[in-house]
């Protein structure tokens, strides 16, 4: 009976430590407010923004994640994180017009590229690069967020996004980049850039030379047009046509945000407390392995001696690793369902953000393709209507 006692106490401590190791994970927030400031009077010095459809950072989901990670949401997630990021920027008031824009073929004077890494409910990673049309990379650089359920309440949901924080953070980014590093002869340099570089695409025949790109890939200004160039003022018209054009793209934006906002709060909500409960979950299922596999582990050995007792011993920690590693399969089962429960909720937003028509003045557009799609066809009418304006063929 002596032999048996150090299974026996193997076996109650682990049994006791497993049922204590239970965790609760309290997160505060503080939350950054968006640093807003005043436009210059002087135009020249005011700069335009492009926020890019996001990557939805499929092909860097790790092998671990990929059973957690809905695709479809990630790809509707591209494209309401950049309208969030684009209106935070506008509301900041320190840039001029702020577009979401499909492709930089929408030539803009600062461009915000954006990758989902992170994207659960409960955190949320946003590798974020900014630009500018000459060329000029300001910051790249991750921001990272993690909230509590205090996030979902009502009373916050009405005020702001529950990862707000991590978008004000970015427009300060680029705000302080901006007052610290970008001057106003800069500011002018890179709004003329931005006019040729989209004039290039028109007329490179006249326009490429004025643009020279040094070995560092920053792009300036060489030669101006005249005052007045009349194919400069068609090209600032189709220009015109362009942005009219990506501003019917924000209200499809506007509405895919508005349409989408309820059943992906909701799934965000969920997929909250099932993330919580999934790593709880895997947690409970490792240890229990790793302390069944210490009592088998244990009771072989004891098995192998020559003294009955210490072989009966053996025996009951056998049967007790077994019970260990039993239960840890059955946790690990358990998170299996919480997967599937993310994955049923992912299909069901899917069927929620179907594509929409917009209006144009002069035509009906179905959005049955991408909104990348429908803008390079646009871009196809636009050259059409400046070959047809100027005679060329």
């Amino acid at each position: 009976m002596q032999a048996l006692k150090p299974i026996f106490a193997l076996t109650a401590m682990l049994l006791l430590g497993l049922s204590g190791c239970a965790t609760t994970s309290v997160k505060s927030t503080e939350f950054v407010p968006v640093v807003q400031g005043t436009l210059p009077m002087d135009e020249d010095l005011i700069l335009d923004v492009g926020v890019k459809v996001f990557d939805p950072g499929i092909d860097e989901v790790e092998r671990r994640d990929l059973e957690r990670t809905n695709f479809e949401i990630r790809r509707a997630e591209s494209r309401y994180a950049p309208y969030l990021m684009a209106d935070t920027l506008q509301r900041s008031g320190n840039w001029g017009v702020v577009r979401v824009i499909p492709t930089e073929r929408s030539v803009m004077d600062v461009y915000v590229h954006g990758q989902i890494l992170l994207s659960n409910g409960e955190g949320m990673i946003l590798d974020i690069t900014v630009t500018d049309a000459t060329g000029r990379q300001w910051f790249s650089k991750e921001y990272e967020e993690h909230i509590s359920q205090y996030n979902y309440d009502p009373s916050q949901r009405q005020s702001h996004d529950p990862f707000q924080v991590i978008y004000n953070t970015i427009a300060n980014d680029m705000l302080a980049y901006r007052q610290q590093n970008i001057s106003n002869d800069d500011m002018r340099n890179i709004r003329t850039v931005a006019e040729l570089k989209f004039a290039a695409e028109f007329a490179p025949e006249i326009y490429a030379d004025y643009l020279q790109t040094d070995n560092r890939g920053i792009t300036s200004a060489v030669r101006l047009p005249a005052d007045n160039d009349p194919t400069m003022a068609r090209i600032r018209d189709i220009r015109e046509r362009d942005y009219l054009f990506v501003d019917t793209i924000q209200d499809y934006y506007a509405t895919y945000v508005r349409e989408m906002r309820g059943p992906y709060d909701a799934w965000r909500e969920v997929s909250f407390r099932e993330t919580l409960q999934l790593e709880e979950a895997e947690r409970s299922a490792r240890r229990r392995f790793v302390a069944g596999a210490a009592a088998i582990a244990g009771g072989i050995a004891a098995v192998g001696q020559n003294n009955a007792a210490a072989q009966t011993a053996g025996i009951v920690g056998v049967g007790a690793g077994a019970y260990l590693v039993r239960s840890g399969f059955d946790r690990s089962a358990e998170a299996s369902m919480h997967i599937a429960a993310l994955q049923e909720i992912g299909e069901s937003l899917q069927a929620e953000v179907a594509p929409k028509v917009i209006e144009l003045e002069d035509r009906t557009i179905m959005l049955s393709g991408t909104v990348e799609e429908q803008y390079e066809q646009w871009q196809d009418i636009l050259m059409e209507i400046y070959l047809t304006e100027t005679g060329g063929l």
